[in-house]
């Protein structure tokens, strides 16, 4: 599709989406720098440097749809076992992209994930993106390192149960009154509406883990583009695809 082709189709989907219908919150699985750049002959983390760059690209996307919160997931907990030198240049690239994001002072960066995982450089860089955005109007970023689904619900309770110690609520009282909201309350994400729409780059069709508690009712779409290779026409698709759907919410 040559550029003016492209540029008319994407006002054409944009002028069809339906305002109403969008999502408030988008997750996205960035998957599919590796394969890149192994596909393009270059190295692995040429293929980080390349996804970390379409970041901003995505979220002025998403600002200009309207969109109220975005998580990216940029690094799992299974990351973390990776080869030491691998993982030391994806950390670096993260800390850049991160900081880079921050500097726009455009968009309200948080950190998501389990911290206390991560090298104290790359912690303190998310600490330090929180702090400096933190009066920022604009779109919500939570920036997923060190992330794990099944962590993050671990983490949950166990700060619900430290919580309830402190104030001297006993383990039979708290059995008897925990609920749903209760858990919520300690996420990650607490205080955020739960996504609507997830995406995942690279073709592969599973969540992985990716916010296990929040995505309960959301809707998925999955992509075949490899992320750095991810297109606004397969945004608007994406949007497009969530707006058709008829939101059940389990029922």
């Amino acid at each position: 599709m040559g550029e003016v082709a492209y540029d008319l189709y994407g006002h054409r989907l944009t002028a069809r989406l339906p305002t109403s219908q969008l999502p408030k919150h988008v997750g996205v699985i960035l998957d599919g720098n590796r394969r890149w750049a192994a596909e393009s002959g270059s190295t692995t983390a040429h293929g980080h440097r390349a996804g970390g760059a379409k970041i901003q690209e995505f979220l002025g996307w998403c600002s200009d749809m309207g969109i109220e919160v975005v998580t990216l997931w940029l690094l799992s907990t299974d990351n973390l076992a990776r080869e030491p030198k691998e993982l030391e240049a994806l950390l670096e690239i993260i800390e850049t992209t991160v900081a880079d994001l921050a500097a726009t002072n455009l968009w309200r960066i948080h950190p998501v994930g389990a911290l206390d995982l991560l090298p104290e450089h790359t912690a303190q860089v998310l600490r330090d993106a929180q702090i400096g955005t933190s009066d920022v109007d604009g779109l919500i970023v939570n920036v997923a390192v060190g992330y794990g689904g099944r962590r993050e619900v671990v983490d949950a309770v166990r700060s619900l149960l430290k919580e309830h110690a402190a104030s001297g609520t006993s383990l039979d009282d708290l059995a008897a009154m925990l609920d749903i909201e209760h858990i919520a309350e300690h996420l990650y994400t607490k205080g955020q509406p739960d996504p609507d729409l997830v995406i995942r780059t690279s073709g592969e069709q599973r969540l992985s883990g990716f916010l296990l508690w929040q995505s309960a009712h959301s809707e998925f779409y999955f992509c075949e583009a490899y992320w750095p290779n991810f297109r606004k026409i397969d945004f608007l698709r994406a949007l497009r695809a969530f707006a058709a759907r008829n939101r059940r919410f389990g029922t």
